[in-house]
């Protein structure tokens, strides 16, 4: 068994990487670049931190494009990054890509860092979604492909104790992608309230 990893260079994909090199399954991280106002920061440290914890390298895929069509606070400067953070489409476009990419090297499935129900903001961050997208991929591949979650259970103040326990450090989740984390942004407040800050 192998799978597809969804990285961003943030805490929760990292966590799933370390958690599969303990357990010695392999994977394969993809970074998109879906235009997102912080890509450059998040491949700079998705590169850096799977190397200095020995994580496969990620593979990069381009398709920032589709941020200069389809824009929200996440690829457009000009939007709130916190009040108009929901991006349509994005997550259905990360699975089918990693479902492709997937099928491309031999992986049985993909993995997203979805976190437990309660703390889901969007549609596309929920359990019916997730069973429609992995039906939908199965069928435009004609070729079994699981979407995983291996974080559902979770909360960020999980993910954040586990991580820590585990060594992991160097990660990036701000959407603006300064050098400084924002924190105004969804994933500066949800790292900042989960670690007392």
């Amino acid at each position: 068994m192998s799978f597809v990893n969804l990285v961003s260079g943030g805490l929760d994909s990292t966590l799933i990487g370390v958690m599969a090199k303990e357990d010695h399954i392999g994977h394969f991280p993809l970074f998109i670049d879906y235009g997102q106002r912080a890509a450059a920061k998040e491949w700079a440290t998705c590169q850096a931190v799977h190397q200095q914890l020995g994580l496969p390298e990620p593979t990069r895929m381009d398709l920032s494009g589709f941020g200069q069509v389809i824009t929200s606070g996440l690829t457009n400067a000009d939007m709130d990054v916190k009040d108009h953070a929901f991006t349509p489409g994005r997550n259905l476009l990360f699975l089918l890509m990693g479902g492709a990419y997937a099928y491309q090297v031999g992986a049985s499935s993909v993995a997203i860092g979805l976190l437990a129900e309660q703390f889901s903001l969007f549609p596309d961050q929920r359990q019916p979604f997730l069973v429609q997208a992995e039906r939908a991929i199965v069928a435009a591949m004609g070729h079994p492909i699981k979407l995983l979650t291996p974080l559902i259970e979770f909360g960020k103040a999980d993910v954040v104790r586990l991580a820590t326990e585990k060594g992991v450090v160097g990660t990036y989740s701000c959407h603006i992608g300064d050098d400084q984390p924002c924190g105004h942004c969804i994933a500066c407040l949800e790292f900042q309230f989960n670690k007392g800050e």
